[in-house]
């Protein structure tokens, strides 16, 4: 039995080889273990929840929450008192990434005092938010921030999860790179831990943000002084005086047929002249 890590195969597959027909049976263990580390968070909340709690009363640099930016603050789940503070703060959205059993707000006290409230529901540990949740969490912050509101990011501790949309938000709008974000957040606040797959998610909304580049044809410019003409001119004696001289872009590669005629071309084009050349064919091979 052969067993694959799938998290979208759910039956069994049947494989041709030059021995006959095996059955091959796949075992899909990506739901499995959702389903253990969804057991494992719901275990471990309250018992970690409280050991947040008593590490930011006893050292004064576990803050709950940090100030990223003017507009954006990253942190852990808050408590219903926090609200009015988080108003007084300038709060005007709240993201949240954790699933129903481990939140303590409801949207309907974040409302009651003038709060946005976007919900994502994001499993704990090992998982991180999808792409389209990471691009509407994204584009929650920006409205936010074009109107002056402060957006408060969090999920059980504001390590990995908030990190991760925080990061992406930083990507995108602040213009930096998923490595430049990551430190630049650690710097803020230094406790926040990604797992892989939040990690990989920050790359992956990266490339897939960034602009393709457009690529234009690459022109060599040449300066060309009396000097460097000086012992050249026995090979431009029936060059009617005050001609111009017409330097040729080397463009980019084509096809090497066009390539060829191109610089064949660039070899003949001096304005006005129609003398020999036998001099200057060698311009043509050096393209």
């Amino acid at each position: 039995m052969k067993i694959e890590d799938l998290d979208d195969v759910e039956s069994d597959r049947i494989k041709g080889g030059d021995c006959g027909a095996k059955q091959l049976q796949v075992v899909r263990v990506g739901g499995a273990k959702r389903v253990l580390v969804g057991a494992g968070a719901r275990i471990l909340f309250y018992p970690t929840l409280l050991y947040n709690v008593f590490r930011n009363k006893i050292q004064s640099e576990f803050r709950w929450w940090d100030e990223v930016d003017q507009f954006l603050l990253l942190g852990a789940v808050p408590f219903p008192r926090d609200v009015r503070r988080l108003k007084q703060l300038g709060v005007g959205a709240v993201i949240t990434l954790n699933e129903p059993f481990e939140t303590l707000v409801s949207t309907s006290l974040y409302r009651a005092h003038g709060i946005d409230h976007l919900v994502i529901p994001t499993r704990d540990y090992l998982f991180a938010p999808s792409v389209s949740d990471i691009s509407r969490a994204v584009e929650f912050i920006h409205k936010n921030t074009s109107c002056g509101r402060t957006t408060y990011v969090h999920c059980k501790a504001g390590r990995g999860r908030s990190t991760t949309i925080v990061l992406c938000y930083l990507v995108e709008h602040k213009q930096m790179t998923p490595a430049g974000a990551l430190e630049y957040v650690r710097s803020r606040r230094p406790r926040v831990l990604l797992a892989p797959s939040q990690w990989k998610a920050v790359v992956e909304y990266s490339m897939h943000r960034q602009p393709a580049s457009i690529q234009s044809p690459s022109v060599d410019a040449v300066m060309i002084t009396k000097a460097d003409l000086e012992g050249y001119h026995s090979s431009f004696d029936n060059i009617t005086t005050g001609k111009e001289l017409v330097i040729v872009p080397r463009m980019v590669r084509a096809s090497p047929m066009i390539e060829r005629l191109s610089c064949l071309f660039a070899s003949f084009k001096v304005s006005g002249v129609s003398g020999p050349v036998n001099g200057r064919l060698h311009e043509a091979r050096a393209c």
